[in-house]
């Protein structure tokens, strides 16, 4: 019985971490390395992620800088920002490429949120996904008379106060990325 909830537990972590790492790529207005994370480089014939063959750092608020670890990687590394569906225009001078975070219009911003809560509604989806499994999991476990009626209830209780926590967590987090979206 604990296993099971300690495993619900455990996956809804997993979805809440999904989350995070989901809205981190989503552009505001200051510069976070995170959002060229997705950005493959072609690296001899392999397609690497951009942080694997360069440094990518946040000079200010509104400038990342690129420095490539090998100086033949410049073009392809400004080629595929430019490419990228990130709106983004980098800039080189000698082996460093600086990357200006344009101002977010309002239509921009607003566009952002409807993505942030779709997101939201996945994460939600996923840990409600994690609670009915485990529930069906305590189920089964009562049919095979292996918990008392008492011991599934008061299991039950606990994931669902465990998804309520998870719930609340993404809500929390969706509110402060819409903050941060619309912060000017």
């Amino acid at each position: 019985m604990q296993r099971v909830i300690k495993d619900a537990e455990t996956r809804m972590r997993k979805s809440i971490e999904s989350y995070k790492v989901e809205i981190t790529k989503l552009r505001t207005g200051r510069a976070n390395p995170a959002i060229l994370d997705h950005i493959r480089i072609d690296y001899y014939g392999s397609p690497m992620p951009i942080n694997q063959v360069a440094n990518i750092n946040a000079t200010d608020a509104r400038t990342l800088t690129i420095s490539p670890w090998e100086k033949s990687m410049v073009q392809a590394i400004e080629k595929a920002i430019r490419e990228s569906d990130l709106g983004l225009n980098p800039a080189t001078s000698g082996d460093l490429i600086r990357v200006p975070m344009p101002a977010l219009n309002e239509e921009r911003r607003k566009e952002l949120i409807k993505v942030v809560r779709n997101e939201a509604e996945a994460a939600r989806v996923s840990v409600r996904n994690v609670r009915r499994d485990a529930n069906a999991e305590l189920k089964e476990l009562l049919k095979g008379k292996t918990i008392t009626e008492d011991e599934e209830r008061r299991a039950s209780d606990d994931v669902q106060k465990i998804t309520d926590k998870f719930v609340a967590e993404i809500d929390q987090l969706t509110t402060a990325k819409e903050a941060d979206l619309m912060a000017i």
